[in-house]
């Protein structure tokens, strides 16, 4: 297959790499007895943002939250294939609902930083006084109308910027997640594209066992069970 011929979107968290670097910040630093006691009471970006809060009230800086990150397992496979296919000139992008710092700092910590075309993520910026703050994706204020997805980012809307953009009959898209965040997306891929959800995540569940979802989805469909079989199964669907 041809590299200008597909355009390969990773979701992060549980995909990338292998674990979820919202709640390896909230476990390993501590947060795990607040962030519970909020649990319910905020959305999950605003709930982050409110962990951000915490580190930075505690004394935790930037460089304490970067460091925590750059201690998230990533496939060293997986690595390697990301490289391979930007070296051949694959269009990758990454559509998360992590946050912009997280998904940089680690993208750098790995030698990745230069490898995505696109990143749609959560926003986030480090205020005059060092604290990170995180900000929605989509303004609560406008709501995106996807019952399917949370309030503050639908990455079906993503696919479907991405579908408008593409000349049609001439691209693909090999879409890679794991989350019911995920399953938005997946319905809005037509066929000849690829769904790749990670075997027994929410994202495959929803294909495999609601009624019918394996008729909704058009994609051909490729389980994978962690970072190393990823690598080779994009590469090989790839045909490299």
């Amino acid at each position: 297959m041809a590299a200008t011929s597909i355009i390969v979107v990773f979701d992060f968290d549980h995909t990338m790499i292998d674990d979820n670097s919202d709640t390896w910040i909230v476990e390993k630093m501590g947060l795990t007895s607040v962030f519970n006691q909020l649990r319910r009471k905020l959305p999950w970006n605003s709930l982050m943002d409110k962990m951000m809060e915490e580190l930075h009230s505690s004394g935790k800086t930037i460089e304490d939250i970067a460091e925590c990150l750059k201690q998230i397992p990533m496939n060293s496979t997986l690595i390697s294939a990301i490289h391979r296919l930007k070296s051949i000139g694959y269009d990758l992008r990454i559509v998360s609902d992590a946050n912009q710092f997280f998904i940089d700092t680690i993208l750098e910590h790995y030698g990745l930083v230069g490898c995505f075309s696109e990143i749609i993520t959560n926003g986030s910026f480090v205020d005059d006084e060092g604290r990170l703050k995180i900000l929605p994706y989509n303004s609560l204020d406008l709501p995106h109308g996807c019952s399917l997805c949370p309030s503050n980012l639908c990455k079906g809307l993503v696919i479907d910027k991405i579908q408008a953009s593409m000349v049609k009959g001439e691209k693909i898209i090999m879409y890679i997640g794991d989350g019911g965040g995920d399953y938005c997306p997946s319905l809005r891929l037509v066929e000849g594209d690829y769904i790749l959800p990670k075997k027994d995540f929410p994202l495959w569940k929803k294909i495999n066992g609601a009624h019918n979802s394996s008729i909704l989805v058009k994609a051909m469909i490729q389980e994978w069970v962690d970072g190393e079989e990823l690598g080779m199964t994009i590469l090989r669907l790839c045909n490299i």
